[in-house]
């Protein structure tokens, strides 16, 4: 596949929900948690509602040259007390469209991410994937990140 040499990034809006939740659920962990349906479930559209609201999170989609959604993540902006103070920046659920991937795509809508949660007074950026998304982690270790956490999860 050609790269993609330019895209857009821009808040998500809610129209692009479904589209959002498609690539969402276009993988072996999101499929099984996500219900694609017609219509979508309001869950999503309650949750895209409370996202809107919140001046520390921001979810945005990338468009192709063409206007197409090609792209999605979410930046989430967490003040602290700890670092004397320090905000940092939580890189959530980044997705590219299936058709679309490797293309440069997910490299662009990261770097943006880290140049906003600069831009936000953040004094670090961290991300989580899950530790079978092996092709992940060596995308994000290109990037610059580091290994630095145990990440631990509690389900209700």
């Amino acid at each position: 596949m050609s790269a993609i040499s330019e895209i857009t990034i821009r808040p998500a809006r809610r129209e692009d929900v479904g589209v959002i939740v498609g690539m969402l659920a276009d993988d072996p962990l999101g499929g099984p948690r996500e219900r694609i349906e017609n219509p979508l479930p309001q869950s999503y559209f309650r949750a895209f509602e409370k996202l809107q609201r919140d001046p520390n999170i921001v979810l945005v989609v990338a468009e192709d040259g063409e206007g197409a959604v090609v792209g999605c993540l979410q930046l989430c902006i967490l003040p602290g007390l700890s670092s004397q103070g320090a905000s940092r920046g939580l890189i959530e659920d980044v997705r590219v469209a299936s058709r679309c991937r490797s293309r440069g795509i997910g490299e662009q809508m990261v770097q943006w991410a880290v140049v906003e949660a600069r831009t936000r007074e953040c004094k670090l950026v961290e991300l989580l994937t899950h530790h079978s998304r092996v092709d992940a982690q060596r995308f994000y270790e290109r990037l610059g990140f580091a290994r630095s956490h145990v990440g631990m999860t509690l389900r209700f």
